[in-house]
């Protein structure tokens, strides 16, 4: 199991790859889950559509809807769920190379990793700028007049010269310059040798991989490097069909014969990361990291797991 080889092989060099799936059981919701997603809980904003509460155009036309929202979502209101303990964990034992997150609630500072380990894809709330004049504004103001309202977001506004939002990644901006270079998505990047070329294990938690260019880093791994699924469905699925037609083979190799290095567990990340735990002999540790945030959920419904199939070959690490 994937226990087993992060202890005979003494993988140094994890990297977790996480999206808005493992801080539900903080109260958060994820995006796209029917019914119980952000998206689908957005009426309430009058919006054109729900992805426009992060559309930048619309947030220069209407910030209302967003200031709104981000009251909500405002760091300090939630605890860290079991995942981000555990990647914490895998932090204190010396084999987290890199947390890369599309969650901008900054769960993963707040757990105790290191800001340097933490690559927040689309940006979060560690830090705003003036969006019309470029100037940095103090988090703590920001975060003071949000939940004033919109009378102390105007006032803000007014005091910097122009809008004012957290450095979160909307849609029509750029992605952080950080997430790019270390990424190796840059010549830079590239140039200077990637995270995901010192990989020696993938850990991908709870997220539907169907943003891009996110999506994409669970193939910029080695061949040799073993990847794991943490999540309630099996996402990003390799097509052979799609491979012959654009000559890219790309997506986990699931439900493929030539499967040999792909791993999933179908259910909450909570409950993935709580066995993975017992294997490593980390129990002890995460109950008590856990219930000093409050205590263990309640465990998730018990979902059919893609079936094991026997490896193609054996994955050495060279």
């Amino acid at each position: 199991g994937v226990a087993e080889y992060i202890k005979k092989h003494d993988c140094k060099n994890i990297i977790v790859m996480a999206g808005a799936g493992i801080s539900v059981s903080a109260g958060l919701p994820d995006f796209r889950s029917p019914g119980t997603g952000l998206y689908d809980n957005l009426a309430k904003y009058n919006l054109p559509e729900p992805t426009a509460v992060f559309n930048i155009n619309f947030f220069k036309e209407n910030p209302a809807p967003f200031y709104m929202l981000a009251k909500e979502l405002f760091p300090g209101q939630y605890e860290p769920t079991p995942t981000h303990h555990f990647i914490r964990l895998l932090h204190d034992d010396h084999r987290l190379l890199r947390c890369y997150t599309q969650n901008i609630d900054s769960l993963e500072a707040q757990a105790g990793v290191p800001s340097e380990k933490v690559v927040a894809a689309h940006g979060n709330f560690d830090s705003a700028t003036c969006v019309d004049t470029g100037e940095r504004v103090p988090i703590d103001e920001v975060r003071a007049a949000i939940m004033a309202g919109e009378e102390g977001c105007n006032a803000l506004n007014i005091k910097y010269g122009g809008l004012v939002k957290p450095d979160i990644s909307f849609f029509g901006e750029k992605l952080p310059m950080r997430f790019y270079d270390l990424a190796g998505l840059t010549e830079q990047g590239s140039e200077g040798g990637c995270d995901f070329d010192q990989c020696d294990l993938l850990m991908v938690m709870g997220t539907s991989l169907v943003v891009q260019p996110f999506a994409s880093l669970i193939d910029k791994v080695p061949d040799t490097c073993p990847r794991l699924l943490l999540n309630r469905q099996a996402v990003s699925k390799y097509n052979p069909v799609l491979a012959v037609m654009t000559g890219e083979a790309s997506g986990f190799r699931f439900f493929d014969h030539t499967n040999y290095r792909d791993a999933s567990f179908l259910g909450n990340t909570d409950d993935a990361v709580k066995s993975l735990a017992a294997m490593l002999g980390w129990s002890e540790k995460l109950d008590a990291l856990v219930a000093a945030s409050g205590g263990w959920p309640a465990p998730g419904p018990e979902l059919e797991q893609i079936s094991a199939r026997t490896p193609r070959k054996q994955i050495s690490k060279k």
